[in-house]
C-alpha cells in the first residue's frame, strides 16, 4: 500500500429523502501489486442500503465490470461522460459491460468483497476530474477507458493533492486544454519505464497483451528472449487454456502502433510495383577504411576539409580507421561544420563546454527534497539508472559496476533531460549514446555529438511514434518493390506489418551487431550516401538474405518472429552493406521507379511511374544522386567476404553510374 486515506465519501443522490444525499464513508488505497498499480475504494460500514450505491466489481478475467442497481438510473443521466482529448492510444482499451443484478440480495461478490467497493488498474484510467478550488470538499471523479465514470470521491478529512502526487509516480498527468480541472493520463513515459524482471512469469497470451500495450519496452533489451518464450510457450502450453491462433496474435501486434496500415494489396500503387523488373543486383565491393593519411591530405593548412563529398564517399565505401573516429564523427554528426577551421572548432568547443556544464549543474544542484517534488526528473533518473545498469559490458570501456564510463553515461543522459526536458529520457537512448561516448572519450564532445544524433532520431522516441510509423510504412513499400512475392508470403503468415523490424529502426541496429561492427555501420549511414533512408535498404538487405530460409521452411508467424530476433550478433556487417548498396543501385537504375519509392530514397526524376499509373511510360528517370558517388577512386578494395583484391581499380564505382 503506497497511499491510504480514510474519510473518503461517496455522495449518493438517490437517497430515500430527495433533499439529502446518502453518504458512504470509505477508505481509498493505492496498491502496487506485481506488475500493476491498483486504485481501491471500499466502504467502512456494510450496513447501508445497497440499492442506493453505484458499485464496481472485478471478475476473474481482471476486467472491471460495472454493476447497475435499480435506482442507479436517476443519478446517471446528468453524469454522462464528455469528450476529452484522445489519449495515447497504444494502451489497450478495456471493454466494460453491464453485470446482471440478482434480486437485490447480492451484498457481496463471490470473492467475499463488499458489493459497494470498486477497484481498477491505472492502465485502465483515462482521466481525473477535480473540483474547483474553494468549492467545498475536495473531490475527484475517475473516468476509465470506455468513458465509464466512477462515483465522485469526496475527501472530507483533507484534500486530494496527496493522492494526485502519488498517482504521478506511476502515470503522467497533463491538464486538458479544454478544462484545467481535468487531468488526462499519458501512459507513455511510465510504460517505457517498466522493467523486464517479471516479463516471463505469465502465460503467452498475457505476454502478447504486454507486447501490444508497450512495444517499446518489450522490443528493447530482451526481445529475442521474449520471442523465444512466445515460441516455446505455444509449443508446450496447454492448448485449451492458453493457445491462440497465430492470426489473433498478429492482430495484437498489428494494432500496437496506431495508424499503421501497410502491406494491403488492394491499396493503390502496389499492383504497379509488383510488375516492375529491377534486374539483377550488381556486384559491389568495399574498400579499406579511410586512413589518417588520407584524411590529412584532404585538409588545408587552416584545418578546413577540402572536398567534403569525396571524403564522405570514402567513408561510405570503407568506413574509418578507429584513430580517426574521434575527429571525423564530429563532422559526420554535425557537431563540427564541414567548412570550419581548426581555430573555429576550438572556439566552438569552448562555448559548448560552458553550456554543457551549466546544464549539468542544473540537475546536480537539485536536492533530494526538491527531486521528491519533481516527479518527471525523478522518473527520468530512475529509468536512466536502470538502462545504464543494462549497458553492454562486453566493451572494456563499460566493464564493472563503478566504471567511469557508466558514470559518464548516466551524467550525459541526465544532462540531456535538461537540454530537452519535454522529451526527457526514453528507453533506448542509452543504446545510441554508449558507442558515441566510447569513441569520443570526452564527456562534453560525447554530449554534443549525442544531441546531434538525437536531432536525427528524435521522432523515434516521440509519444505518437510518428517516426516509427512512417519508417515501417516506407520499409514495406521498398520491400514490395524489391520482392513482392516475399511480401505476399509475409502477409499470408500475418507478418506483413514487419513488426520484427521495430527494434532495428528504433535504435539503428544497435543490438543486432557487435559493438565494433555498429561503429562501422553508423559512420557509413551518417554519410547520407548513396541516398536518403539508406537504413531502410539495410533492413531490406537483411530480410532478403533470410528470405530463402523463411520461405523454404514454411515459417509461420511465431517462427518468423523468433528467427529474425535470433539473428542478433550473427549478421555480417560488410556483406549487408554490400547488399544494401547493390539494392540502392538496382532502384536508382530503374526506369519505371514508382513515385512513392522515388520520394523515400530522395531521388528527383523527370519522369517516374506514379503509384496509380499503368507503368507504360518508357522514358528513363533522370536521377539526382550525389555526384561524388561516381567519382573515381584509386584504392584497393575488399570484397564482402573480407578478402583483399590485389588489383588497383581506377574506377571502383563505375558500375554505379545511372542508366
Amino acid at each position: 500500500v503506497v497511499y491510504e486515506q480514510e474519510g473518503v465519501f461517496i455522495h449518493s443522490s438517490c437517497g430515500k429523502n430527495d433533499d439529502q444525499d446518502s453518504l458512504i464513508s470509505g477508505v481509498l488505497r493505492v496498491i502496487e501489486k506485481e506488475n500493476e498499480v491498483i486504485v481501491d475504494w471500499r466502504p467502512l460500514d456494510d450496513t447501508l442500503d445497497t440499492a442506493n450505491i453505484l458499485c464496481a466489481g472485478k471478475d476473474s478475467s481482471s476486467v472491471v465490470e460495472w454493476t447497475q442497481t435499480p435506482k442507479e438510473k436517476c443519478s446517471r443521466g446528468a453524469d454522462r461522460p464528455s469528450s476529452y482529448e484522445a489519449e495515447w492510444d497504444m494502451v489497450t482499451t478495456v471493454s466494460f459491460k453491464k453485470k446482471p443484478h440478482s434480486n437485490g440480495d447480492a451484498t457481496t461478490h463471490a470473492n467475499g468483497e463488499s458489493k459497494w467497493s470498486f477497484l481498477f488498474s491505472l492502465t485502465d484510467l483515462k482521466s481525473i476530474k477535480q473540483n474547483k478550488e474553494g468549492m467545498g470538499w475536495s473531490y475527484l471523479v475517475f473516468c476509465l477507458k470506455d468513458d465509464v465514470k466512477l462515483p465522485a470521491l469526496h475527501f472530507h478529512h483533507g484534500d486530494s493533492k496527496l493522492l494526485i502526487k502519488c498517482l504521478k509516480k506511476h502515470v503522467v498527468l497533463n491538464e486538458s486544454p479544454q478544462d484545467k480541472r481535468i487531468l488526462l493520463v499519458n501512459s507513455q513515459n511510465k510504460s517505457l519505464s517498466q522493467s523486464f524482471e517479471n516479463l516471463f512469469d505469465e502465460p503467452s497470451y498475457g505476454l502478447l497483451q504486454k507486447l501490444k500495450k508497450d512495444p517499446y519496452t518489450v522490443t528493447m533489451g530482451r526481445f529475442s528472449k521474449v520471442t523465444n518464450y512466445i515460441f516455446d510457450s505455444f509449443r508446450l502450453s496447454d492448448p485449451s487454456s492458453q493457445r491462440r491462433p497465430p492470426s489473433e496474435m498478429a492482430d495484437f501486434l498489428n494494432d500496437a502502433i496506431p495508424g499503421l496500415k501497410i502491406n494491403q494489396q488492394e491499396e493503390p500503387g502496389f499492383e504497379v510495383i509488383t510488375r516492375i523488373d529491377l534486374g539483377k543486383q550488381p556486384e559491389v565491393t568495399r574498400r579499406e577504411p579511410v586512413s589518417a593519411e588520407e584524411w590529412a591530405k584532404n585538409m588545408d593548412s587552416e584545418g578546413r576539409i577540402l572536398n567534403v563529398d569525396y571524403i564522405k564517399q570514402l567513408i561510405f565505401k570503407g568506413g574509418l580507421c578507429h584513430t580517426l573516429r574521434k575527429e571525423a564523427w564530429k563532422f559526420l554528426l554535425g557537431y563540427f561544420p564541414w567548412n570550419s577551421t581548426k581555430e573555429e572548432r576550438a572556439n566552438l568547443q569552448k562555448r559548448k563546454t560552458d553550456e554543457y556544464f551549466r546544464m549539468k549543474l542544473q540537475w546536480k544542484s537539485v536536492s533530494e527534497e526538491q527531486e521528491k517534488r519533481n516527479s518527471r526528473l525523478r522518473d527520468y533518473r530512475s529509468l536512466i539508472e536502470k538502462d545504464v545498469n543494462r549497458t553492454d559490458r562486453t566493451n572494456k570501456f563499460y566493464e564493472g559496476e563503478d566504471n567511469p564510463g557508466l558514470i559518464l553515461l548516466h551524467d550525459i543522459l541526465m544532462t540531456y533531460c535538461m537540454y530537452d526536458f519535454d522529451l526527457g529520457y526514453v528507453q533506448g537512448m542509452s543504446d545510441l549514446l554508449s558507442p558515441v561516448l566510447y569513441v569520443m572519450e570526452n564527456e562534453v564532445d560525447a554530449f554534443w555529438c549525442f544531441v546531434s544524433y538525437m536531432d536525427q532520431m528524435h521522432q523515434n522516441f516521440e509519444e505518437q511514434m510518428q517516426g516509427m510509423k512512417t519508417q515501417l510504412i516506407q520499409l514495406s513499400t521498398l520491400l514490395r518493390l524489391l520482392d513482392s512475392g516475399f511480401c505476399s508470403y509475409l502477409e499470408s503468415q500475418d507478418s506483413g506489418y514487419l513488426y520484427f523490424c521495430f527494434r532495428w529502426l528504433l535504435i539503428r541496429f544497435k543490438r543486432e551487431f557487435s559493438f565494433q561492427d555498429i561503429l562501422r555501420l553508423w559512420e557509413v549511414m551518417w554519410t547520407e550516401l548513396p541516398c536518403q533512408n539508406f537504413h531502410l535498404l539495410l533492413c531490406c538487405a537483411i530480410l532478403e538474405s533470410e528470405k530463402q530460409q523463411i520461405m523454404d521452411k514454411h515459417y509461420g508467424f511465431n517462427e518468423i518472429l523468433k528467427h529474425i530476433n535470433e539473428l542478433s550478433m550473427k549478421i555480417d556487417v560488410e556483406y549487408i552493406l554490400c547488399k544494401a548498396e547493390a539494392i540502392s543501385m538496382q532502384m536508382m537504375n530503374c526506369k519505371e521507379l514508382p513515385q512513392a519509392v522515388s520520394e523515400i530514397l530522395g531521388i528527383e526524376s523527370s519522369s517516374v511511374t506514379p503509384d496509380s499509373d499503368t507503368g507504360e511510360d518508357e522514358s528513363g528517370a533522370v536521377l539526382s544522386c550525389p555526384t561524388s558517388l561516381y567519382q573515381s577512386i584509386s584504392t584497393p578494395v575488399i570484397a564482402a567476404n573480407g578478402t583483399r583484391d590485389s588489383t588497383q581499380h581506377t574506377s571502383e564505382t563505375q558500375s554505379l553510374a545511372p542508366a
